[in-house]
């Protein structure tokens, strides 16, 4: 996630910011440009019609605030004739909470916000993204409810991202990270994951690299309700391999399960290390000795790779943030193991990412990030 600057004071904005907490200015977010920056009331208008900028040119855009501004905290813009005035992100959402839900309503607020992140990532990597009421076969929608009313399972299917908002909850989640002894669990890592399941047959089957991704994953076409059910019993198998085995071929426990999963595990990886490093870069992070030769040395086996020079910056900035994260008595911030299997995996992902990329709001899909980068 880049950073972000007021242009009235220069003060550092953040993505989710509605308002600059050094100059008092009002912002929103532009999803076409990518921009977040402040907003001011258009005169003699609508009283919802902004201007984006400094600018007061009355021949740009014309834009409103997202309708959802309050009920999903949502800083978007979105045109001023678009007659619900629901913004790019907020449109996808088809299922929400009802309104006299107030506890799923403060979850469904936190599961927009990382939406918001998801779609501003997609959209900056040039992954398209198109609405069910645009594209009903091939569109995406998400659906987020609340297993305190119905019985809500996580998961994708044709297109239909559905979030049990319990997950919104830091006290469940963490409860269930530790019952499914996983190193990890997030929100946005759910719905990363989710995403790579609506991407895997545009980016894999579309586009004609099949074959290549049962030479890395195994083969699809196994039946995911028996890997399923199997996953769940326990059992070990050649397609699960045993919990001793499995950090050195699957970035997760969780990635074992089936060839799907694992592609989707790997996805949402790949989108979380990408976010991570833009992140270190734009805020200025140095990289230096001694986790410039510690990442040379983890990468020896996958230095081949068009993903390396990106997963060699990774792996010295994660060093640096576990050693800090230990030095304040959390533990790991970043637990996870890159073995060489996975980083092939990795390199598979990034080169049908970015050869799929289209357009994107700041102009060519950026170069991945080096260790140059962040030195």
């Amino acid at each position: 996630m880049r950073s972000f600057q007021c242009s009235v004071c220069s003060q550092v904005l953040f993505f989710d910011n509605s308002r600059c907490l050094q100059c008092d200015s009002d912002l929103g977010y532009e999803p076409v440009s990518g921009h977040l920056d402040v907003i001011s009331l258009r005169e003699s208008a609508a009283s919802n019609e902004v201007v984006f900028g400094r600018t007061e040119a009355g021949d740009g855009d014309r834009l409103q605030r997202c309708a959802n501004r309050t009920v999903a905290s949502c800083n978007w813009l979105v045109a001023i004739d678009v007659p619900d005035g629901l913004c790019a992100s907020c449109r996808l959402t088809t299922v929400r909470p009802n309104d006299a839900d107030a506890a799923a309503l403060a979850d469904f607020a936190f599961a927009e916000s990382a939406k918001r992140r998801l779609l501003h990532q997609l959209n900056a990597l040039g992954l398209e993204i198109v609405g069910k009421e645009d594209d009903p076969d091939r569109g995406v929608a998400f659906e987020f409810r609340s297993s305190s009313t119905e019985l809500v399972t996580t998961g994708h299917d044709g297109g239909v991202i559905t979030l049990d908002l319990s997950e919104a909850d830091d006290a469940h989640r963490e409860q269930v990270r530790q019952d499914l002894g996983e190193p990890y669990r997030t929100v946005l890592g759910h719905l990363r994951h989710e995403i790579g399941h609506y991407f895997w047959p545009r980016l894999v089957v579309d586009a004609g690299h099949t074959e290549e991704f049962r030479a890395l994953f195994g083969d699809e076409t196994v039946s995911y309700q028996a890997a399923l059910d199997s996953h769940y019993a326990g059992d070990a198998s050649a397609e699960s391999p045993s919990v001793a085995a499995w950090v050195d071929t699957h970035v997760s426990e969780y990635a074992t399960m089936h060839p799907w999963e694992d592609w989707a595990e790997t996805f949402a990886h790949y989108l979380h290390i990408r976010a991570g490093l833009d992140s270190a870069n734009s805020f200025g992070f140095v990289l230096g000795e001694p986790a410039l030769s510690a990442s040379r040395d983890a990468l020896a086996d996958g230095s081949g790779v068009s993903v390396g020079p990106m997963v060699q910056a990774w792996l010295g900035t994660t060093l640096v943030m576990n050693a800090m994260s230990r030095s304040l008595g959390t533990g790991n911030h970043y637990p996870f193991v890159l073995s060489p299997t996975v980083i092939q995996k990795l390199d598979f992902v990034h080169r049908l990412v970015t050869s799929a990329a289209v357009s994107v709001a700041d102009g060519p899909v950026p170069d991945v990030a080096t260790v140059d980068d962040v030195t």
